[in-house]
């Protein structure tokens, strides 16, 4: 990995990620290793924001880049509205030329 130039560190790949709540609301958030995140979340150890909101689905997880790059598309996308925010995934998933699975916090019932 190069390093960052900034800071002299390896860089990393960083992630940006929506989480939806039971009621829901989206959260939005970065991260370097999504399924280690969202399990934080899950478990109760990620951002008080998301404690005691579950069932908790991931709806979206997209490679950024660098953690600035992360950063800007984080702050964008909590400036929108909840509606906005919803247009905004419904673009990601019509542009995305992949179908990605949603996970759920909550095991599939027989």
């Amino acid at each position: 990995m190069p390093a960052d130039p900034a800071t002299g560190a390896q860089s990393r790949q960083w992630y940006l990620y929506l989480v939806e709540m039971a009621n829901g609301s989206l959260y939005t958030g970065i991260t370097t290793d999504i399924e280690r995140r969202f399990a934080q979340h899950v478990s109760g150890k990620g951002a008080r924001a998301l404690r005691g909101k579950g069932p908790l689905t991931l709806r979206h997880a997209q490679a950024v880049g660098s953690h600035g790059d992360a950063l800007r598309l984080e702050a964008a996308i909590k400036r929108l509205s909840a509606a906005g925010k919803r247009r905004w995934l419904e673009r990601q998933a019509l542009s995305s030329s992949c179908h990605r699975n949603v996970i759920s916090a909550d095991p599939p019932t027989p």
